[in-house]
């Protein structure tokens, strides 16, 4: 294992020592951003320790995160201290902590810590991708009559993602990182996002593409930053966006 990505699971393992303890917390404090979006004191503790820790430990490195905006620089930790923070505020155990880390522009390894359900996956360039300590793959269907479709809210008013959905074998819901975590693992085919930031996209893309899928925005270009993330088993992604697309 790489040493980014060793220090990757031990921001994740400090990340998990803040969040725990405030999931379902009686005092736990929820403000409304200027976007709507919702942000706990626990969102804000965790981006925080993360920043000084990588301070303290690795001088020079950046930190890009969701609550405290962009340092800049060519090596970079980008954060979501805890994506699915509507999940997390209403104590569903369906939230997870992202960290991934970018040099010179490339996702180079990330961790995806989800204490409440149990899981955590990983991932760096050249390792493999896994989930809990085993190695994880996506699936080998084909067909998209055969395959197995998630999309989110976001999509409920593009009628191209929902005459998708109506062409594959079942669709089915799963909140934020999972489903794309989900196609890592091999039990979905395709996931699609209609509203994604870079601090979402950066941990999902590595882990996809390293458990042998694809991820990129509805317009098949494969970067974090295109606000939207489409994953899947690679094998149905040109189709998936040729469809997305309206082609």
């Amino acid at each position: 294992m790489s040493a980014d990505l060793r220090y990757a699971l031990e921001l994740a393992d400090a990340a998990d020592a803040v969040t725990v303890p405030r999931f379902r917390a009686t005092d736990l404090h929820v403000e409304t951003k200027p976007d709507l979006t919702p942000v706990t004191d626990a969102d804000r503790a965790v981006e925080r320790m993360v920043r000084e820790r990588i301070a303290h430990d690795r001088p020079g490195e950046g930190v890009l995160g969701e609550e405290e905006g962009d340092d800049g620089g060519t090596v970079r930790w980008i954060v979501d201290p805890i994506d699915g923070t509507k999940n997390f505020s209403r104590g569903i155990p369906v939230w997870a902590s992202l960290i991934a880390l970018e040099r010179g522009g490339r996702i180079v390894c990330a961790v995806a810590s989800a204490p409440a359900l149990g899981r955590r996956w990983w991932a760096a360039r050249g390792e493999g991708a896994f989930r809990d300590g085993e190695r994880i793959e996506v699936s080998r269907i084909a067909s998209l009559s055969e395959a197995t479709i998630s999309f989110s809210r976001s999509g409920l008013d593009d009628p191209k993602l929902l005459d998708l959905a109506r062409r594959a074998w079942h669709a089915q819901p799963f909140s934020d990182f999972w489903a794309h975590l989900l196609v890592a693992e091999g039990a979905l085919e395709i996931s699609v996002e209609h509203s994604m930031s870079t601090w979402d996209n950066a941990a999902l893309q590595v882990i996809v593409e390293e458990a042998g899928g694809r991820f990129s925005d509805l317009h098949g270009e494969e970067r974090i930053d295109g606000g939207s993330g489409v994953s899947t088993n690679g094998l149905l992604h040109d189709e998936v966006i040729e469809l997305l697309s309206g082609a």
